[in-house]
């Protein structure tokens, strides 16, 4: 019976060369019947695949053969091989142990179409080197492979009308186990992969450029000469390159094409959409392996996940208990104390480079002891034609996770398909039937054995996805990946945290490009490959942790209004409540009563105005007497009614209903550029003194600050202080400079706790987020920014068109506005801009947003305030 090949470089030797293909017949023995097939020429063997599928694949190792000659018989067209062992692989096409005959056979093989003289020269050459030494081995054939390859052009033909082509290159497509060598050709309209073999199911691979989503630059072999591509539909293509050069040149030139649109997903965006609850924790750690260069199509670097659930014995999981759960913040070795303890010693008497641990994490042999049942073909690859001894496969959850807690070389996390519910556990069951072999009990090996909690790997797996969305997970996940992807993988920190592991697992720890020797090469190739990688390092600080930032969440923990609806912000341009030109000059800064029932206003006019919502009018136009000087900044304290704190030269507190200044005071020796309030009753004030100080307000109503008495704290800068703010609890104030500092202050004790990474120019407006995890600024650098207020770490970062003055954050949404004039707004959930219009020519200086989120007032060059009420979503 037919059926299509059966051939795979999977049935080769690891870094094994597939040179030739030959339609032939084999005989063994003069007087056996032929066999139709195929035979393969590789650079360590010779393979004939029957077309009868019935039949085994043979492998004939040239380290085993004693001759390989032509046919005596001068018009015979045969090869004659005469070898002491032969492996039968895929015997009635079912995936088992290979078979290994150690006999002296004779092989007759038959080529149909071409002569046995074209092709025995390459076969003897390839027979010779087979005594020599691996790697000297490998670099005969790779010096093979190479004068092959050069014969080999891209035809032309295989272009559309108006192609052409612009680079074209010599590289490998890389597949689980196995590697395939061939030319890449970047075109204007396509990337093309034409293998040098027939191991393709086509003769060559074309990608349009227009169905590229992602371009990926991938480290192999702790090289960075890998590119990956996906493409429509969820296709992956792993290319590597001989070396970075080459690599970065195509990669540079793909996104010169105007045909290419890959898409952003930037580190800092897709950190706050996970933060912020719009991306799962599953998909933030398939994105995190994918950064740090972690894989499917690449068995050494293979995606991690980490073991969640600690309770495999219980009849039920309960997610609300902490001790179901692994402990995030140590490695696995680290969980058990006793075992660390032996570990610790073991260290502490080695030389150095020391290690803690001397298997990884993850390996290419870890991810097939879980994955056997599903990629047999990849075990019997990895481990020349064999399985493992059925005692040590992967046969029970508990015990696995019994093992990785006890044993001293056991340190393994897990795949994602643990936690994949679209492939709902069909690693787990043995569904191909086959023979694993028995166990010391009797037992035969078949489906994997699940805690009594999970009814079925369907049940398993949404157990385990569950428990990884958990709140304890989401609360804690931010650890783990300090440990994997963060500040913990390496140096003083890995030490402190007990994450050392053997040296040739890190990236820079041999520059594989600078060894001479192909020995030596050899073996670091082969303990790379095997000894396990640490994924790339992402994170150089604390990773910062998950966060409820949904306008729902707040309400919950009454940090928002309990409104029922979503405000809707997209048709701000239609919804614009009122204008009013009531400034001389600029317009400087803008604030709503505590009761939205008012705006006020001020700018470099000396005016204070004060208009009714309700009534679209102003109610109050002030000139405050006595000082005719630019006002910078408005506060209306919650503490006070009718009561404004003024910034400019001095400090001004005016009561609107009194039309009076009740409030005269020198705070700093140069003008107050910023101002600050907190519900407690404390004054902060920045100024361009290069200080900023915090006062005891007097009690309700306000007297008189007294400078000596009421001074608590000054904050000492090198640079003129632009900025300030105060979170909502009242512990963490921040200060920002016109050189773009950015400071965090503790407001307990006003010690100094961290400098952020900060602006290139003057920091102009800083706010926290409601629930105080975030800090976002605006800067003349025409960046705005998100740092996370623990960590100091920068979340985010967008560059506009111009200087930005201002900014506000409603809990949900971001409003940015500049010197153009434009009102920019950003949804915080997904981090998208939403909108943007035109607000005031000139420059928009500053925004307020209501405290119910309903409406947001901005003022100008212009002269102008506008006060925008949005629609809401139920």
């Amino acid at each position: 019976m037919e059926n299509k090949e059966r051939f795979s470089l999977l049935l080769l030797e690891p870094g094994e060369y597939y040179f030739e293909d030959y339609i032939a017949s084999l005989a063994v023995t003069e007087n056996d019947t032929w066999l139709s097939g195929r035979l393969k020429v590789c650079s360590l063997s010779l393979v004939f695949d029957p077309k009868d599928y019935h039949k085994p694949i043979l492998k004939i190792p040239f380290t085993q053969c004693g001759s390989i000659t032509k046919s005596s018989d001068k018009d015979s067209n045969i090869l004659n091989i005469i070898s002491k062992q032969y492996i039968e692989m895929l015997d009635h096409n079912v995936l088992e142990p290979y078979k290994f005959v150690n006999e002296l056979s004779l092989f007759r093989i038959y080529l149909k179409y071409a002569r046995v003289e074209n092709c025995l020269s390459l076969i003897l050459q390839l027979h010779r080197a087979s005594s020599l030494q691996t790697a000297e081995h490998r670099h005969m054939a790779a010096a093979i492979a190479f004068g092959r390859q050069t014969l080999i052009t891209f035809d032309p033909t295989w272009l559309e009308l108006g192609e052409n082509i612009i680079i074209e290159e010599v590289g490998q497509k890389i597949t689980p186990l196995s590697i395939n060598s061939g030319r890449i050709v970047l075109t204007s309209l396509h990337v093309y992969f034409q293998p040098f073999n027939n191991n393709e199911m086509t003769l060559y691979l074309k990608i349009k450029l227009s169905e590229i989503k992602r371009i990926i630059k991938r480290r192999f072999l702790l090289q960075q000469v890998g590119l990956e591509f996906e493409y429509e539909p969820n296709k992956q293509l792993y290319l590597t390159f001989k070396n970075t050069e080459i690599r970065d040149n195509l990669y540079d030139n793909l996104l010169n094409q105007s045909k290419v649109k890959v898409e952003k997903r930037e580190r800092c965006i897709m950190t706050l959409k996970w933060q912020n609850g719009a991306l799962s924790n599953y998909d933030y750690l398939l994105y995190l392996n994918s950064l740090a260069d972690r894989t499917v199509n690449d068995l050494t670097q293979y995606p991690v996940f980490p073991w969640v659930v600690a309770d495999y014995s219980s009849p039920t999981l309960d997610l609300t208990n902490s001790n179901t759960f692994r402990d995030l913040t140590k490695p696995i070795g680290a969980l058990n104390p006793g075992r660390l303890l032996k570990l610790q010693d073991r260290y502490n008497e080695m030389n150095v480079p020391k290690f803690l641990y001397g298997s990884h994490y993850s390996t290419p042999g870890f991810v097939l002891f879980y994955l056997v049942r599903k990629y047999p073909q990849y075990m019997l690859c990895l481990q020349n034609g064999r399985f493992d001894h059925p005692d040590r496969m992967f046969n029970s959850i508990s015990d696995a996770w019994r093992n990785v807690l006890n044993n001293m070389s056991d340190f393994k996390e897990l795949v994602p398909e643990f936690y994949d519910t679209d492939q709902c556990g069909d690693f787990l069951t043995n569904k191909y039937a086959i023979d694993f072999g028995t166990r010391h009990d009797g037992r035969k090996v078949g489906d994997v054995e699940l805690p009594q909690w999970a009814n079925s790997p369907v049940d398993f797996i949404s157990k385990l996805r569950q428990a990884l969305e958990s709140d304890y997970v989401s609360n804690h996940l931010h650890h783990w990946i300090d440990l994997i992807f963060g500040y913990k993988q390496n140096g003083p920190e890995a030490i402190k945290a007990n994450n050392v592991f053997y040296y040739l697992c890190y990236e820079g720890a041999v520059d594989l490009n600078n060894v001479r020797d192909w020995n030596q090469r050899h073996a670091l190739e082969v303990q790379i490959m095997e000894f396990g990688q640490i994924p790339k390092q992402i994170f150089e600080k604390p990773h910062p942790p998950k966060t409820c930032l949904l306008i729902k969440d707040f309400q919950k923990f009454g940090i928002l209004p309990n409104i029922e609806q979503y405000w809707n912000w997209k048709n701000l341009s239609v919804l614009k409540l009122f204008t009013t030109t009531i400034h001389r000059d600029t317009a400087t800064s803008v604030k709503f009563s505590e009761d939205m029932q008012t705006v006020w206003s001020v700018g470099y006019d000396a005016m204070l105005k004060v208009h009714c919502i309700s009534t679209q009018k102003q109610i109050r136009s002030v000139i405050v007497q006595g000082f005719p000087v630019k006002f910078n900044d408005i506060i209306l304290p919650s503490n006070y009614t009718s009561t404004a704190l003024i910034a400019t030269m001095h400090g001004i507190v005016y009561d609107i209903d009194c039309c009076r200044i009740t409030d005269d005071f020198r705070a700093h020796e140069d003008s107050i550029s910023c101002l600050a309030w907190s519900k407690n009753g404390f004054l902060i004030t920045g100024s361009l003194d290069c200080t900023a100080r915090i006062w005891k307000a007097p009690q309700a109503p306000w007297t008189k600050i007294e400078l000596i008495t009421s001074l608590k704290a000054e904050l000492e800068h090198e640079n003129k202080v632009t900025s300030l703010a105060l979170s909502v609890d009242n512990k963490l104030l921040a200060t920002g400079t016109n050189v773009g500092e950015i400071f965090l202050w503790s407001f307990f004790d006003y010690s100094f706790i961290q400098q952020l990474p900060g602006h290139a120019d003057s920091v102009n407006k800083m706010c926290f987020s409601r629930d105080c995890s975030k800090l976002l600024s605006c800067s003349d650098d025409c960046c705005f920014k998100v740092f996370d207020s623990d960590s100091g770490l920068e979340l985010y970062t967008n560059t506009l068109q111009c200087p930005l003055k201002t900014l506000a954050w409603d809990g949900y949404h971001v409003f940015v506005g500049g010197e153009n004039g434009i009102l920019y707004l950003w949804d915080l959930e997904k981090f998208e801009l939403i909108n943007k219009i035109q607000t005031h020519p000139g420059g928009l200086l500053d925004m307020d947003v209501s405290n119910d989120g309903s409406m947001i007032a901005t003022v100008g060059k212009d002269r102008l305030v506008y006060v925008w009420k949005t629609s809401f979503d139920n």
